[in-house]
């Protein structure tokens, strides 16, 4: 009997193991910075409002993510199952950041849940960085969509994971978790 392994497709993306490595390494950098962060009130006088900032891009990021996953659910409703439990996660983190809370595209139906200027905008959250080369506009394929879902929850994920030494320890440990929950959907984009 031949113990050598059966064929499998090549991997496009991360692979299960990587992402499970980065969540875990992102989550014992948010319990070191919030070991390390001092009586975390933010009594110095730059401390609550950077904080604050930091709380609401996060906010304003999940929201605008979630947006995204409304217009692709709402240019292919036949991902709707697959992306209606990672969309309501996002609005979830939202919320949790201190955002207000998202209509359902379940029950908008249509795309119309955000407005124009957001959906565009949507491209990666925090574009700002100017390399994502996304328009805004949803792919006309699923699959382009989907990687297009993936490439913005990346960044995001990424971002918020280099931001855990600069935030105070319950803010860095928020990050932590939505970064992994992140990493956690980028996986099941590109590979469930």
């Amino acid at each position: 009997m031949s113990l050598s392994p059966s064929p499998r497709r090549p991997s496009r993306g991360p692979r299960r193991r990587s992402l499970f490595a980065s969540a875990a390494g992102a989550a014992g950098a948010a319990l070191l910075v919030g070991c390390t962060g001092g009586s975390g009130s933010g009594e110095s006088g730059g401390g609550p409002s950077d904080a604050e900032r930091a709380r609401a891009r996060a906010a304003r990021d999940s929201a605008e993510l979630a947006a995204r996953y409304a217009a692709v659910i709402a240019a292919h409703p036949g991902l709707a199952e697959r992306l209606g439990p990672l969309r309501d996660g996002v609005v979830r983190h939202a919320e949790a950041f201190g955002g207000a809370r998202a209509s359902s595209p379940a029950a908008s139906g249509t795309a119309s849940a955000a407005s124009p200027s957001v959906s565009a905008r949507a491209a990666g959250p925090g574009g700002d960085s100017g390399d994502s080369g996304d328009s805004g506009v949803v792919p006309a394929d699923e699959k382009g969509a989907l990687a297009l879902l993936a490439g913005a929850e990346r960044k995001l994920a990424d971002r918020r994971a280099r931001a855990l030494l600069d935030v105070p320890g319950e803010l860095a440990r928020l990050l932590a978790s939505v970064a992994a929950a992140g990493a956690a959907h980028v996986f099941l984009l590109t590979e469930g």
